[in-house]
């Protein structure tokens, strides 16, 4: 057991070394966190949607601009899709859970929002029916995703490195963190 548990760290090392020295990767981050503060600057909000895993990180990190990551602060518009029950369950049954999310930013969002959605395979067809919804609206999207899938055919996307969902989940909420922190530094500091 201890020889696996020094496996698994040493993975997941490796998986944020890799997202280190990529620049492209770096670039997408800083790019997106400038959208970002100007979408908050400009009365947009920052959307987040994920199943599963990726569920729970959209609503942890619509926590941390909501709520606060590093400071003190005023809260920051962001929302987490679907975290109303009775909401998905009627959505999922009068129109299948490939509309769950669709169906709430089509209502939601506006062109001055930002899109993050979350997918580690970057295959969930109820993320891409929301991104096809977004794309219509004219909201600003950006995936979080591993190796890409069909998420990456369809908006541009910040990829993790790995092939594993737990590396993968790993670094969305690594790069998540720092979005939050860049964002909520510039708009407060500027």
């Amino acid at each position: 057991m201890i020889n696996q548990i020094k496996i698994d760290l040493e993975s997941a090392l490796s998986v944020h070394k890799d997202i280190l020295s990529n620049d492209v990767l770096i670039e997408q981050l800083g790019a997106l966190a400038t959208k970002c503060l100007y979408s908050l600057q400009n009365g947009g909000k920052i959307i987040f949607a994920g199943n599963g895993g990726s569920f729970a990180d959209s609503q942890h990190l619509a926590a941390e601009f909501v709520s606060r990551l590093q400071f003190d602060r005023a809260p920051l518009p962001s929302i987490a899709l679907a975290t109303n029950s009775s909401l998905i369950s009627a959505i999922g049954n009068d129109y299948g859970f490939e509309q769950v999310f669709a169906r709430e930013i089509a209502v939601l969002g506006n062109a001055n929002d930002v899109f993050i959605p979350i997918t580690t395979s970057g295959n969930s067809p109820n993320i891409l029916a929301a991104v096809n919804i977004a794309k219509t609206i004219g909201i600003h999207t950006v995936g979080f995703t591993g190796t890409g899938g069909k998420l990456a055919e369809l908006t541009s996307c910040v990829q993790i490195p790995s092939n594993r969902t737990e590396r993968i989940q790993e670094g969305h909420i690594l790069i998540g963190h720092i979005l939050c922190g860049l964002v909520e530094n510039a708009y407060f500091k500027a």
